[in-house]
């Protein structure tokens, strides 16, 4: 069969691929659904094929990339899940202290997808730690379907405490100023909300369509923040109105950004939902606003 294009492909069968990723619907079921689009020689499983992630096919930093120190390291997460391994990484010709940027993975662990988005962070002249909340479960297992279930059975309030312990760590690393952020993506942008609504001194946070915090807790928030969304992200969009009202309402300090005809998970470029002109501008501006916030 010829190459399935992305325009080819039905929002529906996008919205079904989110409902899959985001475990509100099991793989069976997933597969039944997507029956229904398989027409015109399209099979289900070359639409399955389509639409998983390629991620060693997707690569934009290699882990051995020259430019970079990048080793997994251990640090202590007490109120989380004890002992908790992420990927640290800086510019091997770094003279200087970096500020410091916690990248947060989705749902489904430390995949080569965030590990790829911590060397961008550190090659654009930042200190990265990506952590792996699977850690206290054995790591990323390999596979995001086993992730997502590995994920979904870890205490939410002991992952929380587990990015708090990593800002923590960060801070008071001997190559960090000690000026530390976050970006995080999709279950991770939702972290990056709450670390600002918990963390009185983080310096800066970058939620991409991440879910927002209680509205209730929006007058703890001191760090200023970048919003990404996706327009046709429904499920996570439909929360900015009132998560934006209430910055206004007490005086935060925020930047937001919708970006017209893309999907949940468009930075994700080992996927089709990736729309290389949003990511890109997406992550242009994160990075300049690091590097404002966190010099």
């Amino acid at each position: 069969m010829s190459q399935i294009n992305k325009e080819d492909i039905k929002q529906e069968v996008f919205d079904l691929y989110d409902d899959y990723a985001h475990n509100r619907l099991n793989r069976r079921s997933f597969v039944q659904k997507l029956s229904a689009y398989a027409v015109g020689g399209l099979t289900v499983p070359a639409l399955m094929s389509f639409l998983m992630p390629d991620y060693q096919g997707n690569m934009q930093i290699k882990p051995d990339d020259p430019r970079l120190k990048s080793d997994y390291i251990n640090y202590s997460s007490a109120k989380g899940g004890g002992t908790i391994k992420g990927l640290l990484s800086k510019p091997k010709d770094a003279n200087k202290k970096l500020g410091g940027i916690i990248v947060v993975h989705e749902n489904r662990g430390l995949n080569p997808y965030i590990e790829d988005v911590a060397r961008r962070a550190a090659l654009a002249g930042f200190i990265s730690l990506a952590p792996d909340a699977l850690t206290p479960l054995g790591g990323y297992p390999g596979n995001d379907d086993e992730g997502r279930t590995l994920q979904s059975k870890r205490d939410k309030g002991e992952m929380e405490e587990d990015f708090i312990a990593a800002y923590e760590y960060l801070k008071h690393h001997k190559d960090c100023n000690g000026k530390v952020g976050v970006v995080g993506f999709c279950f991770g942008g939702g972290i990056a909300n709450m670390m600002a609504v918990r963390i009185p001194d983080l310096a800066a946070a970058v939620p991409f369509y991440g879910s927002q915090p209680a509205l209730t807790d929006v007058p703890e928030i001191k760090a200023p923040l970048m919003l990404h969304y996706a327009s046709l992200d429904t499920r996570i969009t439909e929360g900015w109105p009132a998560y934006e009202a209430a910055l206004k309402e007490n005086g935060k300090k925020y930047e937001a950004f919708v970006y017209e005809n893309v999907n949940h998970g468009f930075h994700n470029d080992t996927t089709p939902r990736y729309d290389k002109a949003a990511a890109e501008l997406a992550w242009k501006r994160s990075i300049d606003f690091f590097t404002a916030h966190l010099a």
